[in-house]
């Protein structure tokens, strides 16, 4: 019995993926939900499992394609009742399929001058910390693609080429090509912008008894959890319990019908070397603070070290992205396609305030900033939920429970 494996849907608005690299070649034998090939998809690089366990007897398409969502791209022979095979050892990065020994290929030619080097953007980098010229290369990958074995044999050799020397003159342009993630993110951002009518609120929270909170706790939760306590998920609780009185912004639209999502997935951005990523906390209505704080650590770490797993960044309902650590005290974040409404955290500042009873106090403030989706939602609904986070965010202080 044969089995087709396809290019997963990750999203509503995804709607294909490139093949990054193949981690098993025909007559290979695979578990099921053993990794079998490395794609991107919605600005990360995920491993996609084997469906069954097995023999790959075809490889449909070949690294570096584009494929649509749904697309066939390899032919496994199932093996009916066999055991898994015990796990193998770690295969090197960049695996290359070794030539039969009925007939042995030319070496493939390094690029020629003038054309561009068939490489991924992490052999790229690592070309660049080795100081190779990956014009000097030879690839030993499919279609003479360079992998990353190939760089580090040749930084290694004896006598290797130099890299190119720099111009005597600098260059008054540098021209960047766009990797995948790049190329994924100006898609996406441009999509969401040109097709949702974006509107804009907000409001000003004072924090002062959150940073009391945070500042009293921060120490016994690192020493207890492992983990820093940050900002970042009492706004994540804030959000998820006001999105539950709120389900117009836990939604998505949908031409003719406004689709409201029961579960809340919050997604979360994070900047990362290769771009910025949105992993997902699923379900963040269901955990408390420190159960927030640990589930944010978690899917930041693994999103910034390129190890993120397909269902990590699949579901988002709505989008928290935490600007103020750049310093950001405003700013109008580009909704996530496909979703309602995204929250940005802007830093939080001490300055003077004017209270109640006309006493000027200073007090600890932040900028609360949503972007909406105005087919879906209209400046009352929106202010509403801002109004409840801004409450939220308030009445934290310093007896406020984490668990």
């Amino acid at each position: 019995m044969t089995t087709t494996l396809t290019m997963p849907e990750v999203g509503e608005t995804v709607t294909e993926g490139t093949i990054e690299r193949w981690l098993k070649k025909p007559g290979d034998h695979v578990d099921k939900y053993e990794p079998i090939v490395e794609i991107n998809t919605d600005k990360v690089d995920v491993e996609i499992p084997s469906p069954v366990t097995g023999t790959v007897t075809e490889l449909l398409v070949e690294e570096g394609a584009v494929v649509a969502v749904g697309a066939p791209l390899a032919i496994i022979e199932e093996v009916a009742g066999e055991a898994p095979a015990e796990a193998p050892l770690p295969a090197p990065k960049e695996e290359v399929a070794q030539p039969s020994a009925e007939a042995t290929p030319p070496a493939p030619a390094p690029a020629r001058r003038g054309e561009r080097p068939r490489a991924t953007p992490r052999v790229r980098k690592l070309a660049d910390q080795l100081g190779v010229d990956l014009a000097l290369v030879e690839g030993s990958g499919s279609q003479g693609r360079i992998v990353e074995d190939d760089v580090r044999a040749f930084a290694e050799a004896p006598g290797k080429p130099a890299a190119a020397p720099a111009a005597p003159v600098e260059q008054e342009e540098e021209i960047l090509t766009l990797t995948p993630i790049r190329r994924t993110i100006a898609k996406r951002m441009a999509a969401s912008k040109f097709s949702a009518p974006h509107a804009w609120l907000v409001m000003e929270a004072d924090v002062t008894g959150l940073v009391r909170l945070r500042e009293a706790q921060r120490e016994a939760f690192r020493q207890r959890e492992g983990v820093d306590l940050t900002y970042l998920p009492f706004v994540v609780v804030a959000v998820a319990q006001g999105l539950r009185e709120s389900p117009s912004l836990n939604a998505s639209w949908a031409e003719e019908t406004i689709v409201l999502k029961k579960r809340i997935h919050i997604g979360i951005a994070v900047a990362a070397d290769q771009g910025l990523l949105v992993p997902v906390v699923h379900d963040a209505d269901r955990l408390n603070v420190a159960g927030l704080a640990r589930a944010v650590h978690d899917v930041s770490q693994r999103a910034r070290a390129g190890k993120l797993r397909l269902e990590d960044v699949q579901g988002g309902t709505f989008t928290v992205d935490n600007t103020g650590s750049f310093g950001s005290i405003i700013s109008m974040p580009i909704i996530n396609q496909g979703q309602a409404a995204i929250l940005a955290l802007e830093a939080i500042t001490k300055r003077p305030v004017v209270l109640d009873d006309d006493a000027i106090a200073v007090r600890s403030v932040v900028n609360l900033c949503l972007s909406f989706d105005h087919r879906i939602l209209d400046g009352a609904q929106a202010g509403e939920f801002l109004r409840s986070l801004v409450q939220r965010m308030e009445g934290y202080g310093p007896d406020s429970p984490l668990e």
